[in-house]
């Protein structure tokens, strides 16, 4: 028998709360979608934009290069709601720095790759995130009829 190796979590009962955290379909997540299709617009759920990246986008539009991404509060540092934890605090501190880092990365690389990348925090309002995800559709669909990506 090996000796246990320390979880990263300050107990069971956290653990099993932070596994049982959703990947997709979040609350959030599919507020924007409802209000999102409700203008009339239509997407791909939970998509890698760019196949050999391993990362995946909350909603995509393939066809224009859109990749729309929403970011919980706590997982990603938002700047407004973030609360540091109390429990393991150098952990989660550092796990939300990397999370924060990859989605620097993300956006770089999906931008090279000529994609417009847009990112809404949980809090923000879904009609007012959905308008803005229609309005940058709706300025790259006009650039590609020109002739030209946004």
């Amino acid at each position: 028998m090996g000796s246990r190796v320390e979880s990263w979590a300050s107990s069971e009962a956290t653990r099993a709360s932070m596994r049982s955290n959703k990947h997709r379909d979040t609350k959030p997540e599919l507020a924007l979608r409802r209000a999102v299709h409700a203008l009339g617009l239509r997407y791909r759920v939970a998509v890698r934009p760019l196949s050999a990246l391993r990362r995946t986008a909350d909603l995509v539009f393939p066809r224009i290069r859109v990749a729309v991404f929403v970011d919980g509060c706590f997982w990603h540092g938002c700047p407004e709601h973030h609360s540091v934890a109390k429990t393991n605090a150098a952990y989660w501190a550092e796990k939300v720095r990397r999370n924060r880092e990859r989605d620097e990365e993300t956006d770089r690389l999906l931008k090279a790759a000529d994609w417009s990348v847009i990112r809404i925090w949980e809090h923000e309002d879904p009609g007012e995130a959905a308008r803005r995800v229609a309005a940058v559709v709706c300025t790259v669909r006009a650039a590609q009829r020109g002739g030209r990506r946004a």
